[in-house]
């Protein structure tokens, strides 16, 4: 029994859903989605409802029921609030700047690294070691976080380089010199 799938999705007011055939369009206050899902997954809206039904309970109906599901919720809370991913720069030196779309990281190497964001996703820089990636899609924003975060990686010595907000990294100890060497 899928309880996530049973949830109904509550729909805000100004948000608009159409469901063609298998593809979901969300239109809201900050955007439009579109999502294609499994043309076995029924999709009922009432009042200011959304439910997903399944045809059987086979394993992969069961699956595809709280998957369908959340993907529409994501969907609704995107196009109506937005989603946010922070990032933390760690390092002597290490700093991030904003020009025009495109952010600029100096993070140690020879070379400043320039991102330029996808499609939908927009960047904040409120302090020289702080981003903040946005977007309407949830998807594509952690997607940006990643690639972001993949141009330096936080090593595990002194914790440098591009880190999430909320994630904490392992250190470990250094090299220890030779204990009872005379």
């Amino acid at each position: 029994m899928s309880r996530i799938g049973r949830k109904p999705v509550a729909l805000p007011q100004g948000v608009q859903i159409e469901v063609n055939d298998n593809v979901v369009k969300v239109k809201g206050p900050k955007g439009e989605l579109t999502q294609n899902v499994h043309p076995d997954m029924k999709i009922n809206i009432t009042d200011n409802q959304l439910t997903v039904e399944r045809p059987s309970d086979e394993k992969e109906h069961r699956a595809l029921h709280g998957l369908t599901r959340t993907l529409i919720a994501n969907m609704v809370q995107g196009v109506t609030v937005g989603y946010s991913k922070g990032l933390e720069i760690n390092g002597v030196g290490y700093r991030a700047a904003k020009q025009g779309n495109n952010l600029v990281l100096t993070i140690g190497y020879s070379h400043p690294v320039e991102i330029k964001p996808l499609k939908g996703i927009e960047f904040e820089v409120p302090a020289p070691n702080k981003i903040i990636v946005k977007g309407i899609d949830k998807q594509v924003v952690g997607q940006m976080a990643a690639e972001i975060r993949a141009v330096r990686e936080p090593e595990p010595y002194k914790g440098k380089g591009i880190k999430y907000e909320n994630e904490i990294i392992r250190r470990k100890a250094g090299k220890a010199g030779k204990a009872g060497k005379k």
